[in-house]
């Protein structure tokens, strides 16, 4: 309960006044806590933005675990993936929140190194559901590292546009791109 209340309250200062402008004795006194009760929920402010990473990640997991044992991996990493779609905040405030995230460097890459760490959470959930070889376990986390990277141009593409198109729409995009056959380039004639 703490928890929400401090990252809530400081991803709307760091929406208000700006991440870089916002300090933790401001976050802490606009959640009516001590300086020292943040600290034992959060260790920084970067910490405090990107909070709902790591439990999106386990729940994406969770999510695809559940999935049929005999699904394509991609199609049941789409479905997990939609959990993100459940995480009740509005498309405005989500808005709000990935233009911070991605507007400011340190946390864009914080960003990219949680993300990365779901790429440890989805390979063995995907690994069973590929054909049996020596390179299974390789092919696995590709998979995982594509669908992330897919999903994270697609967030970036969603909020470059502003919000105005279906997240998943253009993560379908994405995936169509990066798993269609390449074509030969045209021949010229001179």
């Amino acid at each position: 309960m703490v928890r929400a209340l401090l990252a809530r309250t400081a991803l709307e200062l760091f929406a208000a006044k700006g991440y870089d402008d916002t300090t933790l004795e401001e976050i802490a006194a606009a959640a009516g806590v001590s300086k020292r009760t943040l600290f034992n929920y959060f260790r920084s402010k970067e910490d405090l933005a990107l909070n709902g990473l790591a439990e999106q990640g386990e729940l994406i997991a969770a999510r695809l675990a559940e999935r049929p044992a005999d699904e394509d991996p991609w199609t049941s990493l789409r479905a997990a993936f939609q959990a993100l779609e459940e995480i009740d905040v509005t498309a405005e405030r989500r808005l709000e929140i990935i233009t911070l995230l991605f507007g400011n460097e340190s946390l864009r890459a914080g960003h990219a190194e949680k993300q990365a760490r779901w790429q440890e959470l989805f390979a063995p959930l995907i690994e069973p559901r590929l054909p049996d070889s020596d390179h299974r376990t390789l092919e696995a986390r590709a998979i995982a590292a594509a669908a992330i990277t897919c999903l994270q141009t697609a967030i970036e593409e969603w909020m470059r546009l502003g919000g105005q198109v279906d997240q998943f729409d253009l993560y379908d995009a994405a995936v169509q791109a990066i798993r269609r056959p390449a074509s030969p380039p045209e021949k010229t004639t001179t």
